[in-house]
């Protein structure tokens, strides 16, 4: 919930041996304005959907916020938790996954595994290796 972003909120924490390692949320990066400061969301104004475009977002996502305020050494073999909640409605986004730049972030911090929440009582675990192995960014796909 501590998410600057006007179109959604976003979360991660990264757990190892049942310890927290670091936690992160999606907002500007340190000493820039954030979009709830500013007022405004440049992909809402051009209304990009989910998925594309993610250099003009002013934030710095939840994951590679969690991943940069932790060791390399602390994520080998770790798990990354995430949620994302829409603001316009409140509701957890349902089928939401990191995105390709932060896909990359996750394998090359040496997370092994990835929970992403759906609903209030549903989880996805994504092995990384699969992210590895099925390399979406050869495909020229976007959104996740």
């Amino acid at each position: 919930m501590r998410g600057t972003c006007l179109r959604r909120l976003y979360g991660a924490v990264i757990v190892k041996n049942d310890e927290v390692i670091s936690t992160g949320y999606a907002g500007a990066p340190r000493g820039r304005k954030n979009c709830s400061d500013v007022g405004t969301c440049i992909r809402i104004d051009l209304n990009i959907p989910r998925g594309e475009r993610y250099e003009l977002c002013r934030s710095v996502h939840a994951e590679a916020n969690a991943i940069i305020s932790a060791s390399r050494e602390q994520m080998l073999g770790s798990s990354l938790y995430l949620v994302g909640t829409e603001v316009s409605t409140g509701e957890l986004i349902k089928n939401s996954c990191s995105c390709s730049m932060c896909k990359r972030l996750i394998i090359n911090a040496g997370i092994e595994t990835v929970y992403i929440r759906d609903t209030r009582d549903d989880y996805r675990m994504i092995s990384v290796r699969d992210w590895i192995e099925e390399d979406d960014s050869l495909k020229g796909d976007y959104g996740y």
